[in-house]
């Protein structure tokens, strides 16, 4: 007699998840969300948001849906409500407005690139050119270019660039840097802008923000085991793309930005035992639950979470809403 043996499906396939720490928010997006927040709970809607507060899109919709109203510049709000100025900083020209317009507006610039504006002034008080080293059109580029005179900074954004600078006149030089750069990308300029000109002094490890800093150290040892790294972030998060570029340099075979769990095509898991999540500085964590949710229904996925810095950095918000 034959006996056949009925064969069972196959359960789910294994996989390991890293999932990076630090990783989502930083005090600085935390803070300047929370001032929308308030701002709307204390005026009530609607407050007007002069650009994104963050680069995400599910926290803009979020705000949107509390009341909170988008907008490019600040001819586009009425003068009888508040404004809210983005994490990336202004121009000053643009508080100045609003002050001549008589506007309530609360800053939601984040402390660290306030400090970057502070150290900017300092120089320039000192008679020196400022090369500040960034992305042109940011809108962290464009309000640390905004708080000086337009020919007192040279916008630097690649190698080729601080090979090609030329020092005004006989000027002394310092620089500035956008807080949302890839740590290794801003040394190699760096060293190019040293190798020139000896007297710049050199990088202090606080020139990039503690939060990207922390995020991409994080994303670096996700590269070296992963053979796919996951970031969640917008397309226009800075801090967001650096992530994939740095996992990819870290060994990672492969990295992607993702918005959110439903833009993850699930055939790039094909071969992969290993898989790293992170999230951008402006990612909610709930998207990153969202992600692992969505790994688990499809994988028999164990879920790791690595060692990691571990952040307790706050900042307080204006006085307006506290009082």
């Amino acid at each position: 007699m034959i006996v056949y043996t009925p064969i069972r499906p196959a359960g789910p396939r294994p996989l390991t998840v890293r999932l990076a720490t630090p990783r989502g928010f930083c005090a600085g997006v935390d803070r300047a969300i929370q001032i929308v927040e308030r701002a709307l709970e204390k005026y009530g809607a609607p407050v007007y948001v002069r650009h994104e507060i963050v680069h995400n899109r599910h926290v803009v919709e979020r705000l949107k849906a509390m009341g909170a109203v988008f907008v490019r510049e600040l001819d586009d709000c009425p003068d009888d409500r508040p404004v809210v100025f983005s994490a990336h900083g202004v121009p000053k020209s643009v508080p100045a407005t609003a002050r001549a317009r008589e506007m309530l507006y609360l800053d939601a610039t984040c402390p660290l690139v306030s400090k970057v504006h502070v150290e900017a002034e300092r120089h320039h008080a000192a008679g020196r050119h400022i090369v500040l080293i960034g992305h042109a059109g940011h809108p962290e580029v464009v309000g640390t270019m905004g708080q000086l005179p337009a020919d007192a900074i040279t916008l630097i954004e690649t190698v080729e660039d601080a090979e090609t600078f030329q020092r005004p006149g006989d000027a002394l030089l310092a620089y500035a840097t956008q807080t949302t750069l890839s740590v290794d990308d801003t040394a190699e300029i760096l060293a190019t802008l040293k190798r020139r000109f000896p007297e710049l002094p050199d990088p202090h490890k606080e020139d990039i923000c503690y939060a990207t800093t922390n995020r991409q150290e994080a994303v670096k040892r996700l590269g070296q085991g992963c053979e796919l790294v996951l970031v969640i972030g917008s397309k226009n998060s800075s801090n967001s793309v650096r992530l994939v570029e740095v996992a990819m340099r870290a060994g990672a075979r492969d990295a992607r930005l993702v918005d959110d769990a439903t833009q993850v095509d699930w055939s790039w898991l094909d071969g992969v035992s290993t898989l790293g999540i992170t999230a951008g500085a402006s990612a909610p964590e709930r998207l990153i639950e969202d992600l692992i949710d969505a790994v688990r229904a499809r994988f028999d996925a164990e879920v790791i979470e690595d060692a990691g810095e571990r952040e307790s950095v706050t900042f307080k918000l204006p006085r307006l809403l506290t009082a």
